[in-house]
Formats: structure tokens, sequence, C-alpha cells
């Protein structure tokens, strides 16, 4: 009877010694030393979980019509100014000097789109910051009324027709200078270094006549916004081999002050649905031939705008 209460004692033991054991590891988990289990694979529901976490998405629903809008716009003696665009807010400069900060005007006719003279007043601020002081603006925003008596005067070597130039979008501007000439002016160096900082790019150089056209032009630049003038500075683009270089990739990224872009181009035969970010942290924008440009960024506190 002894020997048995002693085996039924000693089985009780061990029952409990195994059970502590067993209790420790599930209690520990993961933290017990040797080798580690790898980790199970994702089910398509966690990855989903996992990717919404991102930025939230919205659709939008594109069409034909949005080819001819927007900052990217191409135009030249085969690519008119589209028929529908219309340019808003425009002012002449003469009438509204106290917007103007730092800089003259050649005559009482010049005007611009009250947005240009914004990004025109920041650029300036900024050469003035490094001592340029002596900008005039000469041109900015013509109708085609002003155009065809520009054209008439002047001719085709020197002037677009009606319809077919830059001045008639409201996004270009022939920019001088009090100290001489453009091309060899502190005025003129500093715009052909610094205006792509602020979304400006000369958009006739001497070295590319062969692709835009029109003889070299150092007074004449053209807003197409940022990350695309840092683009375009870096590569040595014009905007015709800009807006070529975008169909050729489809899609490509540029860091820009910090911020991150992706810029991708889609062509427009009806219609087309993308998504964009719902914070607005995007912009739309035609090249006025077959698609359009859709830039978005790692922000959500900025540029809450679509071009156009």
């Amino acid at each position: 009877m002894k020997k048995m209460i002693v085996v039924m004692m000693l089985l009780l033991v061990c029952g409990l010694i195994i059970f502590g054991k067993q209790y420790a590891a599930k209690e520990n988990g993961g933290n017990e030393k040797g080798p580690k289990q790898a980790d199970q694979p994702q089910s398509q529901t966690q990855t989903q979980s996992r990717n919404q976490s991102g930025p939230k998405q919205k659709v939008l629903t594109l069409d034909k019509g949005d080819i001819y809008t927007g900052e990217l716009l191409l135009v030249n003696t085969t690519h008119p100014v589209p028929k529908k665009l219309k340019v808003s807010h425009v002012i002449n400069l003469f009438d509204h000097q106290d917007l103007m900060k730092g800089f003259g005007i050649m005559d009482k006719s010049v005007e611009l789109p009250e947005e240009m003279l914004t990004r025109f007043n920041a650029l300036v601020a900024a050469a003035k910051a490094d001592g340029v002081t002596h900008f005039l603006i000469n041109s900015g925003y013509r109708d085609n009324k002003k155009q065809a008596e520009l054209y008439e005067q002047l001719g085709s070597e020197q002037a677009n027709p009606p319809g077919y130039s830059e001045h008639n979008l409201g996004l270009s501007m022939d920019i001088g200078s009090t100290l001489g000439a453009m091309k060899s002016s502190p005025e003129g160096e500093w715009l052909k270094e610094n205006a792509w900082k602020y979304g400006f790019v000369m958009r006739y150089p001497e070295d590319k006549t062969n692709i835009t056209g029109i003889m070299y032009e150092p007074w004449h630049f053209r807003y197409v916004g940022l990350p695309h003038s840092a683009v375009m500075h870096k590569y040595g683009f014009v905007l015709e081999e800009y807006l070529a270089y975008l169909k050729e990739q489809s899609s490509i990224h540029a860091e820009v002050d910090g911020l991150m872009y992706t810029i991708s181009y889609y062509p427009i035969k009806s219609k087309l649905e993308l998504t964009v970010p719902s914070n607005g942290s995007y912009t739309i924008a035609g090249d006025n031939m077959d698609g359009v440009i859709v830039t978005t960024w790692e922000d959500d506190s900025s540029r809450k705008e679509v071009a156009g």
C-alpha cells in the first residue's frame, strides 16, 4: 500500500513539473533562447490592411478637355493656343504698381495674370537677396489683338502669329534689365542659374533653336512650375524635349526641396479614370497634344489645387 502511495506521489510531482514548464513556455512566448520560427506569410487581407495605412486615394475622371489646360501646354507654330482657353485675373501693372515688388515695367501696356505677378515677385525677392535688383518686364500677357499688331510690326522672324504665341497663355514674360542686354546683364545671368528654383525656365535657349524653331531669346521666360522646372534644368530640356521624355518614360521620380514627386504621363482618347491622393497633393496639366501629366507628391499640407 505504501509503495502505491509513493508511486502516485512521484507521478503527481512529475506531472506538476511538466505542466510548469509548458506554462512558462507559453508565458514567455518568443522570448525563449534558441532558434525562432520564421514569420508566416501574410494573408491577402493582412497585406491590403497594411497598404491602406498609406495616403488615402480618390478616383478622378478626366476627358479630352483636360489636355488643353494647365501649366505645361506646348504652344508653338504647330500647336496653337487652345481655342477655349480662358486666362483669368489679368491686370495692368501700371494701374497696380502697389503690387509690384522691386522691378519696373517698360511701358503702361504690360499686363500679367495676378498669379503670375505673385510668382515673379517671389523670384525678384530672391534675386534681391543676392544683390541683383534691376529687373524690368518688357512684355507679359497678350491677347490676340496685341499679338496681331506685334506680328504685323515685327514679322514672322521675330514674332509668332496670334494664337501661336506663348504670351497668349498668360504663362510667359519678356524680362529685361536696366543695366543692359539680358545675355550679359547680372539679371540675365542670375535668371539663367536660378529661375528654375521658382518654376520658370528660359523657353528659347541658344543651343535649342533647331528644336523650338525660335531664335535665341534670353529674355523670354515661361512658367511651368516645380518640379518640372527642376527636371528641365537638370537635363537641359526645353519644353518640347521634356514632354517627349515624359511620354517615353511614362513615369519618373524627382526630389525637390525635400519632397518626392512622381510625374506620370497619360494619353487620353476619350475618358480616363485614375487615382490621386485625396488630400490634394497633386496637379494635372495637359500637354496641348494628346495627354495629361499627373504630378503627385508625399505631402498633405500645401498646394491643394489642380493646375489650370
